[in-house]
């Protein structure tokens, strides 16, 4: 016996034995499927080779659907892994400028963001305040009242939401200090911070411009609000 007769048996023995070999791969059945149409002949419809194909097309969009799923899932659970992570680094400082402090700090950087400002509104503020000097002045702007509802809406007549993400152009130096010029988006957090208190805002800057996204869930950041201006609140009693 030849070694191709050889081949050819011990292949013919191994299908025979074991038919998912042939029916798992892709490759060897499309090779099937051609030589079988092309026995055919070009004026005969294979039906069954037309549903194969649609079934296959419809099981690679499943796969990549699947695939978008779970790693939109991974994502979702490593941002809430960094907010829990960067709540828990707040509720570690009792005084307030620790509590700011870490902000530009731990907080920062488990949150990935290359800015973050804190923004209060006074009555005394004309316009633009920079706070008295300290360990958080780089951290901290006093602005007049209605700053931060014109530069939630940009001057313009629309609701004020609690989280706000979007790219920017030219970054505001009354939030940024001198830094703004490298802002490209940002998470802009509006703070309710109690009963006869004027608003706050907290400022998230990011120099990647895709970084925050106006099409982008703020779930997330909202639970980081909701706890931000809560612990504000507690500072500021």
């Amino acid at each position: 016996m030849s070694e191709q007769a050889s081949a050819n048996k011990d292949w013919r023995t191994i299908v025979l034995s074991d038919p998912d070999v042939i029916l798992e791969d892709r490759d060897v059945m499309r090779a099937l499927i051609a030589a079988n149409e092309r026995q055919l002949g070009g004026n005969i419809v294979d039906m069954r080779g037309l549903a194969m194909e649609r079934l296959e097309t419809r099981l690679d969009r499943l796969e990549d659907t699947h695939r978008s799923v779970i790693a939109a899932a991974y994502e979702n659970l490593a941002g809430t892994n960094q907010v829990h992570r960067a709540i828990l680094k707040l509720l570690d400082h009792a005084e307030f400028e620790p509590f700011l402090q870490s902000l530009g700090g731990e907080v920062m950087d488990i949150l990935r963001v290359d800015r973050m400002r804190l923004v209060l509104e006074s009555a005394e503020a004309r316009d633009t305040a920079v706070a008295p000097p300290s360990a958080v002045s780089d951290l901290l702007s006093i602005v007049a009242p209605g700053f931060i509802a014109n530069y939630l809406t940009a001057g313009r007549d629309m609701p004020q939401r609690q989280v706000t993400l979007r790219d920017v152009g030219t970054a505001n130096t009354s939030v940024y200090g001198e830094d703004a010029e490298y802002i490209r988006s940002e998470a802009l957090l509006k703070l309710d911070l109690g009963p006869g208190r004027l608003p706050g805002l907290l400022a998230m800057g990011a120099e990647d411009p895709n970084q925050f996204r106006s099409n982008q869930g703020t779930d997330l950041l909202s639970f980081f609000t909701g706890v931000f201006e809560r612990t504000m609140r507690q500072h500021l009693a």
